[in-house]
């Protein structure tokens, strides 16, 4: 059985040979790394060094610091995760890290969220994506990806059979052409191996929702799709709804921040009552919804048993969609935890009021209470038992 290095003792000696000055939050995760008992190391350990705490200030990492981080690493065969989320990153850094990956057999979780290594980052992790194949979870959200490195990496992954869920949210696009998204469709049609996909803010319109509809027909591993925060409107969704009549896969629907409107929601709410039986979790979070389109998707919940999550607020609420929703709680058909509004009455008035519930609860931060799991971590993990 191989023994767990001393990390922290090989990180201060990594700095003393690269002359690098000690970064204290590097040393003191690598510190708690340490301590772990041997069954975490057997299982293999998640390093969180993300630079967004919010109790305590922390020297956040530089691309420097990735290099000694980088190269201690590289003789580690315990480390299987890595947090970088919001630290000071560049496309420097997205090289260090890129390269280390390019020979790395371990790693298999990846978060570089929020951190501005740009379109050159982005490419370095498209050419690593073409000879990785340990890599699992990969996170570029935030991260100011441009249009050429999102095609890279689309076309990356139409031959890479590893990776299981890629977040691309916000990227930095100049065009109205949607490029990217139909490259991203094109690599769904090639892809078996994907099952979480994120395109939070990609400008997606009607072209780009019918080419990646088009692609999802066919494809039977894809499980999470996020269309959240972009140009959606009423008439794209009968894409979408034709999507949930034949794709018998998609079992999370991002939607929130379109605007779908009533009509949208009819069109989901009909291909949910009578032909979709697989979709699990569905977000139409703001998206100029009024009492026709809520309480078309409440009485879909009645006839599909299958859909169990959905997330409604942002919407405009009459006294039909407060009852509606209400019934749907009280009678146990949607669990409180299971949505984002709780039914209250005054003066025997029924109103919905928000609950901090969602699909991203805990994406850009951790709770001071300690870990919680919110559905980007839990789905990716669910996907990657399956």
């Amino acid at each position: 059985m191989s023994v767990p290095p001393d990390l922290h003792q090989q990180y201060l000696q990594a700095c003393q040979n690269l002359s690098q000055p000690e970064n204290s939050f590097i040393a003191r995760v690598l510190q708690e790394a340490d301590k772990s008992d041997n069954m975490k190391w057997t299982k293999g350990i998640t390093l969180k060094i993300a630079g967004n705490n919010h109790l305590v200030p922390v020297q956040r990492v530089t691309d420097e610091d990735l290099q000694v981080l980088a190269f201690v690493l590289r003789s580690s065969i315990f480390v299987t995760g890595l947090d970088l989320r919001y630290n000071v990153l560049t496309d420097v850094g997205a090289k260090h890290m890129a390269t280390f990956l390019q020979r790395n057999e371990t790693l298999v979780y990846l978060r570089m969220t929020g951190n501005k290594i740009g379109n050159q980052g982005g490419m370095y992790f498209a050419s690593m994506l073409q000879i990785n194949s340990t890599l699992e979870k990969l996170d570029l959200g935030d991260c100011d990806l441009g249009t050429q490195c999102l095609i890279a990496i689309a076309t990356a992954l139409t031959q890479n059979k590893s990776v299981k869920a890629i977040n691309l949210n916000r990227p930095l696009l100049y065009s109205q052409e949607e490029e990217t998204t139909v490259h991203v469709a094109s690599m769904l049609k090639n892809n078996s191996s994907l099952v979480e996909l994120h395109l939070c803010k990609h400008e997606i319109k009607s072209f780009g929702v019918e080419r990646l509809c088009e692609a999802l027909y066919e494809n039977c591993s894809l499980r999470y799709l996020d269309l959240s925060c972009n140009r959606i409107t009423r008439d794209d969704v009968k894409f979408l709804g034709e999507l949930l009549k034949r794709n018998q896969t998609l079992e999370i629907l991002d939607l929130n921040s379109n605007r779908i409107e009533d009509d949208g929601a009819v069109y989901l709410s009909e291909a949910l009552a009578l032909y979709n039986r697989t979709l699990q979790v569905l977000s139409v979070v703001s998206n100029n919804i009024s009492g026709k389109g809520l309480v078309a998707l409440s009485q879909a919940m009645k006839t599909n048993m299958e859909l169990s999550y959905i997330y409604i607020w942002g919407n405009k609420f009459d006294d039909a969609t407060c009852m509606a929703f209400s019934e749907l709680i009280q009678t146990g058909r949607l669990k409180p935890a299971c949505t984002d509004v709780e039914p209250y009455e005054v003066d025997g008035y029924v109103y919905l009021a928000e609950l901090s519930h969602g699909l991203k609860k805990h994406y850009y931060w951790t709770p001071s209470c300690g870990e919680v799991h919110c559905w980007i971590t839990l789905w990716l993990c669910c996907a990657l038992s399956v």
